[in-house]
């Protein structure tokens, strides 16, 4: 089982949006059966195994067993992955992109920036997977209490004169066998706890 999957299609983010489906998912973290989590849920178990084979179908279950019982045999599945993330690129047409967002300081371009992120490194995450090879990556996060507006102005001053220098430094454009890395810096009030 992987620890996350991006869905980047409509028909399996709509399996995975409904309610039912969504709890069958939640509860075959751990491998079960259909009449298992039937049993667990309170649902009857022919309304389970339909939704058990669409989120098979989906690629959202898979089977990791049979087991006999009595004359019959049980397939044993698990979900696919721990948590799960639908991209932006399902809403098609309907969804944010940079070039949508007009004002490079507005909360529409953090949203779109984050958007093709999430497009970007899932596309690249499954080109890695596929050849076997791990996708390096480096992510920071950290929460910073300005005290004034002045200091977040001077704050955010100092980082894009640091960032600005070290593009000089380390950019090379030349480097035929070198990779370009894409960076987003990000900053929004923090959410209230």
């Amino acid at each position: 089982m992987i620890e996350s999957k991006v869905i980047t299609d409509w028909e399996t983010a709509a399996t995975l949006l409904d309610p039912v489906r969504r709890q069958i998912l939640e509860r075959l973290s751990e491998p079960d059966s259909a009449a298992g989590v039937a049993r667990f849920l309170g649902l009857p178990r022919q309304k389970v195994a339909y939704h058990v084979r669409e989120l098979e179908r989906s690629g959202l279950l898979h089977q990791v067993e049979e087991r006999r019982r009595g004359n019959c045999v049980e397939r044993v599945v698990r979900a696919c992955a721990r948590r799960f993330v639908i991209s932006p690129e399902v809403l098609g047409g309907l969804g944010l992109s940079e070039a949508d967002a007009m004002d490079k300081l507005s909360s529409d371009y953090l949203v779109a920036v984050a958007a093709q992120t999430i497009r970007d490194v899932s596309a690249l995450r499954e080109k890695a997977q596929a050849a076997g090879q791990p996708l390096p990556t480096l992510t920071l996060q950290l929460d910073l209490r300005f005290g004034t507006a002045q200091a977040r102005s001077s704050f955010a001053s100092e980082l894009t004169e640091f960032l600005a220098a070290a593009v000089q430094r380390y950019h090379q454009p030349e480097a035929s066998a070198g990779r370009t890395y894409r960076f987003n810096v990000t900053g929004y009030p923090a959410p209230q706890a």
